[in-house]
């Protein structure tokens, strides 16, 4: 096998490994450790010290570590994670919170830039584009990464679903703190003792277990296998002060005199909001409420399979309907899902709808996901890195809030809040996109073919 080939398979291999523990755990917390909001709590500190660390961490490791053993000591920051689960409380999941949410930003950088190195010099090797090869490797790491939200979730339901009893009565009827109507200060007397059942400490430690080993199979499949790459250059006096850590955070500040920048500030920040609220609230007060825990994962399987579907089939159709249609066609089905969610009373009889509304919402992410990152490249070409930073911040920070009040507040509200950010976001989103348009000669809409999405997805966190 070509040595190129194989980093490239053991990188995608590692992080398939390490996100199945990781993506297991993050649909659980709501569910798992919510005494006192202490799970979403988690993952809100996770995102708020991943903001703080893109901004310093990962030039400084890439340039000290190299690659390699930077994606070696980031992964065992996600293994301390897995580790605070087993003794979960404020002293210990908060600290290891801290630990991942530093780990994640070089984590991403280092894969990044490994692959992006590892093609240009293979391209150079065979005598081909950079840019073909590198869109292969990436092509090829995100078939196999993509997959650990359907194995890490499958896992999870797999275990839970042994507890005795796992199964709902769909005769009984206080379900009515469920769904729109739970609050946190719902007396836990009213709620479905049955389905909001904790797993026995035995099930949860033989999950814990499970993914911890996961992440440790990960550590060593690249430490073991993965060549390292010599990034060391002799840098221009210039590079070195455009690399300056303070340079690039004014950049970033800079670029929001841009007006466009501004104005897309709410429809970043619902990206957070939407992936908050399903992962942190719809698992917890919908599906653990009314089913059982033993179904989360099932639940967000439907959402990761749908949303990789969805991924490709609106990245080709894009090209056809522009991103302005599947933009508008993503906030209404948005839209539709919250007011439905408002008005649905959840029960164990209604089995599939628990899984329409998260394949619904794949659909809908996937939009999200694919155009706004090719939106933010297409109107910022020259300023890309600034840009895809505020993209990076803003996003982070609406999960941030989204995991931050999800203990303080009913469901309800919740859901009128998300339903505000993305009408307010979508109605900004509209006057960039007017001001484009008159920008264009003849007033012809610009169609967008998402060619920056793909390098960029590979940094998201959509950890």
């Amino acid at each position: 096998m070509d040595r190129y080939l194989k980093n490239i398979l053991v990188v995608s291999f590692g992080f398939l490994l390490l996100f199945t523990a990781f993506g297991g755990l993050q649909s659980l917390q709501s569910s798992l450790n919510a005494d006192e909001g202490l799970g979403v709590a988690s993952l809100s500190i996770i995102y708020g010290a991943l903001i703080i660390s893109s901004m310093f961490i990962p030039p400084i490791m890439i340039k000290k570590l190299g690659c390699k053993w930077t994606i070696v000591i980031s992964m065992c920051c996600y293994i301390t994670y897995s580790l605070g689960n087993f003794y979960p409380s404020w002293y210990t999941l908060i600290p290891t919170s801290v630990i991942l949410g530093f780990g994640g930003a070089p984590l991403w950088a280092a894969k990044c830039t490994y692959l992006t190195e590892s093609g240009n010099r293979y391209a150079e090797k065979v005598g081909k584009v950079g840019k073909d090869i590198v869109n292969q490797y990436f092509g090829l790491f995100f078939l196999i990464f993509q997959s650990s939200g359907v194995w890490g979730n499958l896992i999870s339901s797999l275990i839970f679903g042994q507890t005795p009893d796992a199964g709902y009565n769909a005769g009984e009827s206080n379900y009515t703190h469920c769904g729109a109507n739970d609050c946190p200060y719902v007396n836990v007397s009213y709620v479905n003792s049955t389905s909001s059942k904790r797993p026995s400490e035995s099930l949860i430690y033989t999950l814990l277990g499970i993914y911890t080993g996961s992440g440790i199979l990960a550590v060593l499949l690249v430490s073991i296998f993965l060549d390292n790459i010599d990034l060391k250059k002799e840098p221009k006096k210039e590079d070195i002060k455009n690399e300056t850590f303070w340079i690039k955070i004014l950049a970033t500040l800079r670029h929001l005199r841009d007006k466009r920048q501004c104005l897309l500030i709410p429809l970043t920040m619902w990206s957070g909001f939407e992936q908050g609220f399903l992962a942190g609230d719809y698992t917890k007060s919908y599906v653990t409420c009314t089913l059982g825990i033993h179904f989360v994962g099932y639940v967000m399987i439907c959402f990761a399979a749908t949303n990789a579907i969805c991924s490709l089939l609106f990245g080709k159709l894009s090209q056809y309907t522009g991103r302005i249609s599947l933009f508008f066609f993503a906030a209404f089905t948005n839209a539709a899902s919250i007011i439905a969610l408002l008005l649905w009373k959840p029960h164990p009889n209604q089995l599939a709808v628990f899984f329409v509304f998260p394949a619904i919402w794949g659909m809908a992410d996937s939009i999200w996901q694919t155009q706004t990152n090719a939106l933010y490249g297409v109107l910022f070409d020259d300023h890309k890195e600034a840009a895809f930073a505020n993209y990076r911040l803003w996003e982070s920070l609406g999960f941030v809030i989204a995991y931050g009040y999800s203990t303080f507040l009913c469901v309800s509200v919740k859901l009128y809040i998300i339903l505000f950010v993305l009408v307010l976001g979508m109605a900004l989103y509209t006057l960039v996109e007017y001001n484009e348009n008159k920008k264009l000669p003849n007033n012809k809409l610009e169609k967008d073919t998402g060619e920056d999405d793909s390098l960029y997805k590979t940094m998201q966190t959509k950890m």
